[in-house]
């Protein structure tokens, strides 16, 4: 064989490798959800309840059992509808378990309110509706365990009455909540929705307001909320929005959140890591913005957090833990992420000191990236590291700071690289170096991606 021909064969094994090493290092990283998420339908109703109550509930009429029988008796791939007739719009229900495949489907204009009665919720006798040691004593308003294809759908609202007094008590439950932080102790409180050890559940068009304590909680492989409301008052304590505990597979995407902690809480404890989240088009409130821990133990990586709005916040981006049940938090992306007047706005917080503090397991965040981050108004920006073994390694991508001279800025234990875009925030402190690469550019802007809070239909 000749040297030419030789040539000519190497050349034309050359070309297809190289183009799809080419192709290969074009596509979009899959680092998110790994699923493709489409927009989710509703689907068809297997039976249609009536409201039977107003507003003005008559708390010893539950709905609790015709809804759970109706519940019980859909088959797979259908919705239970829970809907308004004249000037009923209401319904009252304890707790309600959801099966595989079948939906939850409250319409518009018509309410599912909580039960009052803490018995309804005992997990033991007398456990629910009490501050002590122990904790998890209240069963979930809505609860479902290893269940697959299940949600909860519609243009109506799921209010867990957090704020109410309670039935043979002088307290409601955001009352025990406070009573549990001055005494160091745990509150007993039901949550709106807890889905554990389960695939593929979907939260859709629903309004959830005042729980009692967190509004949602995933764990389990694959879970989608799109375009949903979640309203509780600033001083409403521990009502996170939506926690994926130990999940994979998850989007978060075109919703609203106003809550008194947690707008979106990623955790990784015991149970295993927190992997492959998007949490994309979104617009929180007050709160605790958008964080991960304070559990990380189990691990959190693969996360993408774009085109989202942090507006009056007490924290805005924040990873939180320490050494109590801290691990590895890496591969984690925000990008097109706008902040106004939150107090930290960037909070990487390796001594987050309400779990206590230990020796075992040390908190280490890695590859965490912030691209095109802007910040309006004062507060505070905090990027430590838990120390030189265990440092912050973060890049700064075209991070703007509007009035830098209103902000405070520390920093520990940390590498960070600044740039390609530029980056106006002074960084300096013990064990930091930063390895400024940054271009001349101008900052994007943030307009019209301050949006005002939805009103609840009907209000």
């Amino acid at each position: 064989m000749g040297a030419e021909h030789k040539r000519r064969k190497k050349h034309k094994t050359l070309v297809p490798l190289v183009l799809f090493v080419f192709l290969l290092l074009s596509l979009p990283a899959r680092a998110q959800d790994n699923r493709t998420v489409t927009e989710p339908k509703v689907p068809e109703v297997c039976a249609s309840l009536d409201a039977q109550q107003t507003k003005d509930l008559d708390e010893t009429k539950p709905d609790t059992k015709r809804i759970q029988d109706a519940l019980d008796h859909c088959a797979a791939g259908h919705a239970v509808k829970l809907t308004h007739r004249s000037r009923y719009d209401a319904f009252l229900s304890g707790p309600l378990q959801l099966k595989s495949g079948v939906t939850l489907l409250v319409d518009g204009n018509t309410t599912l309110f909580g039960s009052r009665n803490p018995r309804d919720y005992d997990v033991s006798q007398g456990s629910c509706g009490i501050v002590n040691n122990s904790g998890r004593g209240c069963k979930p308003l809505i609860g479902g365990n290893q269940i697959e294809g299940a949600g909860v759908m519609g243009g109506g609202t799921i209010d867990g009455r957090g704020g109410a007094t309670l039935i043979g008590q002088q307290v409601s439950w955001w009352d025990l909540a406070q009573e549990a932080k001055v005494k160091n102790a745990n509150q007993n409180c039901p949550r709106i929705l807890v889905i554990n050890a389960s695939k593929n559940f979907t939260l859709y068009g629903i309004t959830l307001k005042n729980s009692p304590n967190f509004h949602v909680v995933f764990n389990g492989d694959g879970f989608t909320a799109w375009g949903v409301t979640i309203d509780s008052p600033r001083t409403s304590r521990n009502t996170d929005g939506i926690d994926p505990m130990s999940a994979s597979n998850v989007t978060i995407t075109r919703s609203f959140i106003h809550s008194g902690d947690d707008s979106v809480a990623i955790k990784a404890g015991g149970t295993g890591p927190s992997t492959h989240i998007t949490i994309s088009h979104n617009h929180f409130y007050n709160g605790h913005g958008v964080s991960i821990g304070s559990e990380t133990d189990g691990g959190a990586s693969a996360i993408r957090v774009t085109d989202l709005s942090i507006d009056g916040a007490d924290n805005g981006i924040r990873i939180k833990s320490n050494a109590s049940r801290g691990g590895l938090v890496r591969d984690v992306v925000y990008e097109d992420v706008c902040i106004r007047d939150t107090k930290n706005p960037i909070l990487m917080d390796t001594h987050y000191t309400p779990l206590g503090e230990g020796r075992n397991k040390l908190p280490v965040y890695e590859d965490i990236v912030l691209r095109n981050v802007r910040v309006l108004g004062s507060g505070k920006i905090t990027l430590d590291g838990y120390d030189e073994s265990h440092r912050l390694g973060m890049v700064l991508d075209n991070v703007y700071v509007a009035t830098p001279e209103m902000l405070k800025v520390t920093a520990s234990h940390a590498r960070i690289t600044e740039g390609p875009g530029p980056v106006n925030i002074g960084i300096a402190g013990k064990d930091v170096r930063v390895d400024n690469r940054a271009e001349k550019g101008a900052p994007e802007t943030c307009a019209g991606k301050f949006v005002p809070m939805p009103q609840e239909a009907g209000r």
